[in-house]
């Protein structure tokens, strides 16, 4: 069945791309006067398209379903009088796009404060608090003067929704005073000077970032120590909160501006508490970044679409190897893909093409045995020519004449971008050679993990702790490998499991969180026991299967092995956004270090046939709703649909 729409084709050089035509609207004059100035805007035609657990068949069937207009709040209306020329009809778009067009900076900045305030000691919690943050400045390659592309501080961005280099906040909040509801929230961004007007785009000016940012004011940096003096004199005893000062992992704060709290009577800064409030206020999203996500994931799910597209038309031989006159390059209609650079070229393309400017991380695009390579960023070989042995993980054959056949395989594209620095991370693995479709080991590998994922989604809802949805992945796969032969069907699949042999073969953790970085939040997503400091781990007590680098066996829970690598280790929260991403992988590394082929529970005959397959993944991104979960990636994986498009067929 054909989804209800698909991308434009990269290679159509006539083709409208989805952000052009979301924004093609004229909207009312204050809506006209406002768009120049937001920051994380959203486009209306996609944010209003939902992927709802019951309303809306997965990404995989396919399928639209739009939400309700009571599920939006039109309260933001009444108080920004910069929409209220807007008529506030629930079926309006333009009311939608005006609520999440700024930033909602102020929300969390005190979301911030009250996880900051609930991690401090009791004689500290009355106190004035005050937060003091740099931004991130353009850096340069090196010793030379060469930029290197610039991208917000994610915690900065969280607090302010300012993509200004060289930016800095400084924000108060008391509980049981005025600021205890609405947070003082001062922004300062540096003065345009000559030459940024000359060689670059300069800053904005204050009137047009007050008008654009969620703010209590604007300034800039030379104004920032006399504002930090005055604060501290209207708040006696503030504590003021920072990032780790002497860590490389964050912009550095000038003493221009630490010197003002440390020479302050009353006052006391600390780098204790800050970090871990923003990673907790941050681990779960509100509707503005649901919305960023889901954008960043319509994206990247049209471009993983784009490129299986651009396979299957050189299948049907719509697209031909030297169609260009000699005389000229190559037009994008005319692309084929015959290698892993190639693939990702029109993947980045295709989301560059929608606005994104960012990829989320480095595209992983890994085509034949290079597929069992967990994070493969080389995407420097072509594909294979000719048989794929076993253990061929570095195939260097010169590109093949047109008489020869690209070797069945499988192209493993692991790629996301950002919009508005938030992140969307999907994988897809597609047949390339084979006229388009899956060998049959490849095909049941797939399916395979396919059915990891199903058993993963099923679990996902708050409460259900991570761990649980990591040991469901490995039952799945010793089942599945007991029925294609590879363990053999008289071992009990529990002995299977506290072998650890199955984390030879599924080595990764099933997920994580995502939101402003792809392995969002890392300091929170491993719950730990207040008392112990111990990981805490479902199903085993409050403490974990293992201490770090310990080997220990679980009868119910397996061997500590399968959790090693699991980045999220804590009850799902509604609000949290995740990666739910099973693989299968054949990597000849780990297997010899497992010692696979002499296992008591494998036949390694049959392990020999399906090594060739290399690895396969599947990843959607997923937020965890009051009953349930929302698939918020919308290109489909299902087999059928796979290889009906990277064959030509649809």
């Amino acid at each position: 069945m054909r989804p209800p729409s698909r991308p434009s084709l990269l290679p159509s050089m006539d083709s409208t791309s989805s952000f052009a035509a979301a924004t093609t609207s004229v909207p009312p004059p204050m809506l006209r006067r406002a768009l120049p100035f937001a920051r994380g805007a959203i486009p209306v035609s996609n944010a209003i398209e939902r992927q709802s657990r019951r309303a809306r068949p997965s990404a995989r069937e396919g399928g639209l379903a739009r939400r309700p207009a009571w599920m939006y709040d039109f309260s933001a209306l009444e108080r920004d009088s910069i929409w209220s020329e807007i008529d506030p009809k629930p079926t309006d778009n333009l009311v939608l796009f005006s609520i999440l067009t700024m930033y909602p900076a102020s929300s969390h900045v005190r979301k911030t404060f009250e996880q900051l305030v609930a991690l401090l000691p009791a004689s500290e919690k009355t106190k004035p608090q005050v937060i003091l943050l740099a931004g991130e400045v353009v850096d340069y390659r090196n010793d030379t003067d060469r930029e290197l592309v610039f991208r917000q501080e994610s915690n900065f961005y969280y607090l302010t929704g300012c993509d200004v280099p060289s930016s800095f906040l400084l924000a108060a909040y008391q509980p049981g005073t005025s600021l205890d509801q609405k947070p003082s929230v001062d922004l300062f961004i540096p003065e345009a000077a000559e030459a940024d007007i000359m060689w670059s785009v300069p800053p904005p000016s204050l009137t047009v970032a007050s008008q654009s940012h969620d703010v209590t004011r604007v300034d800039h940096p030379p104004a920032l120590p006399e504002a930090i003096t005055t604060l501290l004199t209207a708040l006696p005893g503030a504590l003021v909160h920072t990032l780790m000062r002497a860590s490389p992992l964050f912009p550095a704060l000038p003493d221009a501006y630490l010197n003002p709290i440390l020479s302050h009577d009353s006052a006391a800064v600390t780098d204790l508490y800050l970090y871990t409030a923003l990673h907790n206020a941050r681990l779960t999203k509100d509707i503005h970044e649901i919305e960023a996500i889901r954008h960043a994931n319509g994206i990247s799910s049209r471009a993983h679409e784009v490129v299986m597209r651009v396979l299957g038309q050189a299948v049907k031989g719509g697209l031909k190897k030297g169609a260009a006159a000699a005389d000229r390059p190559l037009l994008p209609g005319e692309w084929l893909i015959e290698k892993e650079a190639e693939a990702e070229a029109i993947f980045v393309a295709s989301c560059r093409r929608e606005g994104a400017v960012h990829q989320a991380y480095l595209p992983i695009v890994a085509a034949s045995t290079r597929a069992s390579t967990l994070h493969y960023c080389c995407n420097d070989r072509e594909f294979a020519w000719g048989p794929v042995g076993p253990h061929d993980h570095h195939n260097t054959a010169p590109l093949a004449t047109d008489a020869k056949q690209i070797s069945p395989q499988v192209l493993l594209i692991d790629a996301g971008c950002e919009w508005t620095n938030y992140a969307a991370d999907i994988t897809r693995t597609m047949p390339v050679g084979n006229g388009g479709k899956f060998t049959p080991e490849a095909r049941a590998m797939y399916s395979l993990v396919l059915e990891m994922q199903d058993a993963s989604f099923a679990l996902s809802k708050p409460g259900a702790h991570w761990d649980e949805v990591q040991r469901v992945c490995h039952t799945t796969l010793i089942r599945g490998f007991q029925r294609l032969g590879i363990f053999r069907a008289d071992a009990e699949p529990g002995n299977i499991l506290v072998s650890g042999l199955s984390a030879a073969f599924f080595p990764h953790g099933v997920g994580h969180s995502l939101g402003l970085d792809v392995h969002d939040v890392p300091s929170v997503s491993k719950a730990t026991d207040p008392v112990t400091g111990k990981l805490v781990v479902f199903g085993q007590g409050r403490e974990a299967a293992a201490a770090a680098g310990a080997e220990k066996a679980d009868a119910e829970w397996g061997h500590a092995s399968c959790y090693k690598y699991l980045r999220l280790r804590r009850p799902l929260e509604q609000g949290m956004v995740v990666t739910i991403e099973p693989g299968i992988y054949f990597s000849p590394h780990l297997l010899g270090r497992a010692q696979a082929h002499v296992s008591p529970f494998v036949d390694p005959e049959v392990l020999k046939r399906y090594e060739p397959v290399g690895g396969v993944r599947i990843e959607d991104v997923v937020h965890i709703t009051e009953d349930g979960y929302e698939n918020l990636t919308t290109v489909r994986s299902d087999v059928d649909w796979v290889e009906g498009v990277c064959s030509g067929e649809l």
